[in-house]
């Protein structure tokens, strides 16, 4: 996995619903979240609902399924996450996952405006997201939310 300082490889990507949405033009608007999951990961359902809560916040956070169109609108009827949402299609041999060095989910990318990555998670690091909201400019937990320290992907 690709790490704090490198630069992140161009990807375009699907965009759930249509059209296409590159990494140039998402880092256009300045400095993204992309999270990429699977839909049966555990950790991911645990983790994409606290990212959906930076929605609309100074940081932007892109989400990145690993799945197909079907099984990511399951998740989403499951788990009603707002968030963009990307398909890294395994038909097309997961091309950002593999230029990204992804070998877990959930992986986590802070990536700056110039295509640095600046912060980098491949579990559910509390310490991690709570940074990501005060950067966002708003709590990603909730006042007395039982949430866990860590836990693997």
């Amino acid at each position: 996995m690709l790490k704090e300082g490198q630069r992140a490889p161009e990807f375009e990507l699907e965009q759930l619903g249509g059209g296409r949405v590159s990494l140039r033009g998402i880092l256009a608007q300045g400095p993204a979240a992309v999270v990429f999951f699977k839909a049966s990961c555990p950790t991911c359902q645990l983790a994409l609902p606290f990212l959906d809560r930076l929605r609309d916040s100074a940081l932007r956070v892109y989400a990145v399924s690993q799945d197909d169109a079907a099984r990511t609108r399951e998740f989403l009827r499951l788990f009603p996450v707002k968030l963009p949402m990307l398909l890294d299609a395994a038909a097309a041999g997961y091309p950002a996952s593999n230029a990204l060095g992804i070998e877990h989910v959930p992986s986590l990318f802070v990536i700056e405006r110039d295509g640095t990555i600046s912060e980098t998670c491949e579990v559910f690091d509390r310490r991690v997201y709570e940074e990501l909201g005060r950067r966002a400019g708003r709590a990603i937990f909730e006042p007395g939310e039982s949430v866990p320290l860590y836990q693997p992907g």
